[in-house]
């Protein structure tokens, strides 16, 4: 039995036939995580206003929603994904 699951499934999808895959920075902290590892978030905000809207131009709403990567312990932190809770502790709650 393991000690801790994760509610959260990481698709492992290789890119790559053989060797290393690429490493990115993590957008939150800095730190250098295997690609595959990493979870996608994404950072802007929508604009709802019909007014607004028909004011600007189409073309420069695409720059309004950015992806970042972010690592497993700041997608924890950020509540990105949940966090994994003890086998142990999900019995002693019954």
């Amino acid at each position: 039995m393991p000690v801790s699951t994760a509610p959260y499934t990481r698709k492992y999808q290789h890119t790559r036939q053989r060797g290393a895959e690429a490493s990115v920075r993590c957008d939150k902290c800095g730190r250098k995580v295997p690609r595959w590892k990493t979870f996608i978030s994404y950072r802007g905000f929508r604009i709802n206003d019909p007014v607004i809207l028909k004011q600007m131009d189409r073309r420069f709403l695409h720059l309004m929603r950015e992806k970042q990567r972010v690592c497993p312990k700041c997608a924890r932190f950020y509540h990105i994904v949940q966090r994994g809770k003890s086998v142990r502790k999900k019995h002693m709650l019954k």
